[in-house]
């Protein structure tokens, strides 16, 4: 492609300018998440019907509480990036934008830390 094509300078501006990384991140969440979900489906269906304290007892081992957090840190990363992704598309007013993904990144990481919090207080007994 000669230089003086409409589309010479094109390559490598997308709206991001990391574009090819920032879909490896969501495909690779989205890889993490299978097994994550797989594990966790059937123990949610295990503990149907069971009292607070066997649920709590669940999450208070050190494993379920790892493979947890993992699955609240994967999937909140994943909602993060689906919705940055979103955002990029469909937000045009600069002002607009800015201030969507502001918005969006406080609440997944407010929602995400609280989440986490709730599994530490659990495993740790607190």
């Amino acid at each position: 492609m000669s230089p003086g094509a409409p589309t010479g300078g094109a390559g490598g501006s997308g709206s991001a300018k990391e574009g090819a990384g920032h879909w490896w991140a969501q495909r690779l969440t989205a890889i993490a998440l299978v097994p994550l979900t797989i594990w966790f489906v059937p123990s949610m269906a295990m503990l149907a019907g069971k009292s607070h304290g066997a649920v709590v007892a669940w999450l208070g081992a050190p494993l379920n509480a790892i493979l947890m957090a993992l699955l609240l840190a994967v999937t909140f990363y994943h909602v993060w990036l689906g919705l940055e992704s979103i955002i990029e598309d469909y937000v045009h007013t600069e002002r607009r934008h800015v201030a969507t993904l502001i918005a969006m990144k406080i609440a997944v990481a407010v929602l995400a830390l609280a989440a986490l919090f709730a599994v530490a207080r659990i495993a740790f007994g607190g």
